[in-house]
């Protein structure tokens, strides 16, 4: 009885509950909590640009309907608890809120009707920088994590991970599911050190399944009695058990789950014969998070829970929607490799049923999350997000006007309209998902003309310092081609 979330996975939340109370009553066992956080990390006011604020592209004016904005002198909503769902390899093609064809996603759905969900949210082309830009808030050039390859480069003790600023503003905090590119993670010392008090990963410290008879790393060592269980389920009964544990104080979780990585295997939910094992991976995931909502709602915990889920690259077949391909999946610099769901519920604060046309980076999640929690960014510190917890609380906040997008020397910067890569070649965006229109550099469209201007004096700004200009796109299986992701 060496560990008591260990009963919990294998008996059910609500057994291993009862179970854990009484031993550590008696003194029994310790949940194997790490270590708290040394004293004196870095605290303080962040190193924002000033451009992010003055560059205007004039699309405010074309992003839909205004807020239903809360009254400026309405109080602020107590700190949340924060649970961030990271989907792998789950694109807008694949949602059924999206206009997703041949997918069943009813509750996803029901969180968006419910919520508010960004139509335009963006992350890398791929899951090793996504996850990155998530913990540090900061663009790949930054960190060196350009690539899957390049995770190593971002280390907790060179960067100021997220987990760790909410952790110093009294957050109880966990990580459960895959951690494969980000390195230098398999002992508490360093679960530590990254911000975290508990965890249940894979991908590092483990070398065998993700899925079935999982090989998971728990609290630093390997998951005991996994055989025969479905990996997903163990890391959803992991997060409702820390979330139960930590009822009294406010909680952030990190929840980037394997599915719908491949391989596509069989889900217990699936029946030989009947639709596609793809089909079968994404009801699964719907499932859970259906799972998650009423866990939520049985602990008393939903009107004080931030629910946010999203995906962490475009899907591996792009998939379509209205029955048009989306242009792109995983790997590209196209629409289609990073334009992924973006839904975020928080039920009697977040506007139920509202659908914005802000734009959204995944460096964006590193400030947000920190403003809700009322904790400070790190001082001397570039984090190129802006914050959109205003949005989430109702009001109009200050969106961006671009978002920028790296895989390996390529790079863009897209407004709502327009996109210039690293190569100096401008697109018109109008149709997006579903294609780009190159728009000629002598071409003598004024709105075309100004847009680039302004998008090129926001990449000068950036200074990615990317290798020389390469082509738009390689082939997507070329981008892909490497080590397992």
């Amino acid at each position: 009885m060496a560990d008591a979330s260990i009963t919990m996975m294998i008996y059910g939340p609500a057994r291993a509950v009862k179970a854990c109370c009484i031993a550590a009553k008696a003194g029994v066992y310790s949940l194997g909590r790490a270590k708290p956080a040394e004293a004196g990390e870095e605290e303080g006011a962040v190193n924002r640009r000033e451009f992010l604020k003055r560059t205007s592209l004039g699309a405010a004016a074309a992003w839909g309907a205004p807020w239903p904005s809360r009254a400026a002198d309405a109080p602020v909503p107590p700190r949340p608890n924060i649970i961030f769902i990271l989907s792998d390899d789950y694109g807008i093609g694949g949602v059924g809120c999206y206009g997703a064809d041949g997918f069943q996603t009813p509750h996803l759905d029901a969180l968006a009707a419910t919520g508010l969900r960004f139509e335009h949210c963006f992350s890398a082309p791929l899951c090793g920088p996504s996850r990155a830009l998530c913990m540090t808030g900061r663009y790949p050039f930054r960190t060196g994590v350009v690539d899957n390859s390049t995770g190593d480069k971002a280390h907790p003790r060179t960067e100021v991970p997220i987990a760790r600023v909410l952790k110093g503003a009294g957050y109880a905090t966990a990580v459960a599911g895959k951690w494969r590119q980000l390195s230098h993670f398999s002992t508490v010392e360093d679960a530590n050190a990254w911000g975290f008090d508990e965890f249940l990963i894979w991908g590092v410290g483990t070398r065998g399944e993700r899925y079935w008879d999982p090989d998971y790393n728990h609290n630093g060592k390997p998951l005991a009695a996994a055989k025969g269980k479905y990996g997903p389920d163990l890391l959803h009964e992991f997060v409702v058990d820390f979330a139960q544990r930590h009822k009294a104080e406010p909680f952030f979780i990190y929840y980037p789950t394997p599915l719908i990585h491949g391989p596509i295997l069989r889900t217990p939910d699936t029946v030989a014969g009947k639709g596609t094992l793809l089909a079968d991976n994404v009801a699964y995931l719907d499932k859970l998070v259906g799972r998650l909502v009423a866990d939520l709602d049985r602990l008393g915990l939903r009107e004080k829970t931030l629910i946010v889920f999203t995906g962490d690259n475009g899907s591996v077949r792009g998939g379509t929607i209205g029955g048009k391909p989306i242009d792109g999946g995983k790997g590209s610099m196209r629409e289609g490799g990073s334009r992924v769901p973006l839904i975020a519920n928080w039920k009697g604060v977040a506007p139920a049923g509202q659908v914005t046309k802000d734009l959204v980076d995944f460096s964006d999640f590193f400030p947000t999350f920190a403003e809700l929690a009322g904790a400070k960014l790190p001082e001397g510190v570039t984090i190129d997000g802006r914050s959109f917890a205003p949005q989430l609380r109702g009001q109009a906040g200050t969106p961006r006007e671009w978002v920028y997008i790296q895989l390996g020397s390529r790079y863009y910067v897209r407004s709502a309209r327009w996109k210039l890569n690293q190569a100096g070649e401008l697109f018109d965006m109008r149709d997006a998902p579903f294609r780009e229109i190159p728009v000629p550099a002598d071409g003598a469209d004024p709105e075309a003309a100004a847009a680039r201007k302004a998008l090129r004096a926001a990449l000068d700004a950036l200074r990615p310092g990317a290798e020389p200009p390469a082509a738009q796109d390689e082939p997507q299986r070329k981008a892909r081609k490497g080590k397992r992701r």
